[in-house]
């Protein structure tokens, strides 16, 4: 097994890509080593000192480290843990937790505007930012703002504002007039 490793724009968080599936839809998001007790992947890739968050993506896997400790010194750890993970045959997601696919449920007036901004999202922004190892979901819409959780490599990421504003803002501006403004929500 040969697992390829990719730098982000967060420069807290590598990526890393086993060349196999880890999740056959949807992501899933660790925050914390307590979050991870439902994925034996998670548990064993948090046993590495110095993790402080694990995301899952259909074909990857983030890592996202502490300030302290540099990459140098826990990538051969992680390497390992991902591999012996993989070779186990133990599942990504123990039996019952599957992932989520990210995005919260709205009905209501707004219904169709939201459609249209959870389209555009799935459609153009979704792949571009797992292309980064992370991941952006529609928290809500209220009076012409939308409301963002950004998951893996984007959270806390230093061009994740710019990402927001410049990027994901005015394309949902373009495409959907009732949308005024982006802002990020922490879950």
């Amino acid at each position: 097994m040969f697992i390829q490793t990719e730098s982000t724009p967060n420069p807290a968080t590598l990526k890393f890509l086993p060349g196999q599936s880890v999740l056959d839809m949807g992501t899933a998001d660790f925050p914390t080593a307590e979050a991870a007790t439902k994925s034996p992947l998670a548990s064993r890739i948090f046993a590495v000192e110095g993790v402080t968050g694990v995301f899952f993506g259909t074909d990857f896997v983030t890592v996202t480290k502490a300030d302290a400790v540099e990459w140098d010194h826990i990538k051969p750890a992680l390497l390992g843990a991902i591999m012996e993970h993989f070779q186990s045959g133990q599942p990504v997601m123990e039996e019952g937790h599957a992932p989520a696919s990210g995005h919260a449920e709205h009905d209501g007036e707004d219904a169709v505007v939201v459609g249209q901004i959870k389209e555009l999202l799935d459609s153009r922004v979704r792949p571009a930012v797992a292309q980064d190892g992370g991941d952006i979901t529609f928290h809500g819409f209220d009076r012409g703002v939308v409301y963002l959780h950004m998951q893996g490599a984007c959270a806390g990421c230093p061009s994740s504002t710019l990402t927001l504003k410049m990027g994901i803002e005015n394309l949902l501006r373009h495409y959907i007039p009732e949308v005024t403004e982006v802002r990020p929500v922490a879950v």
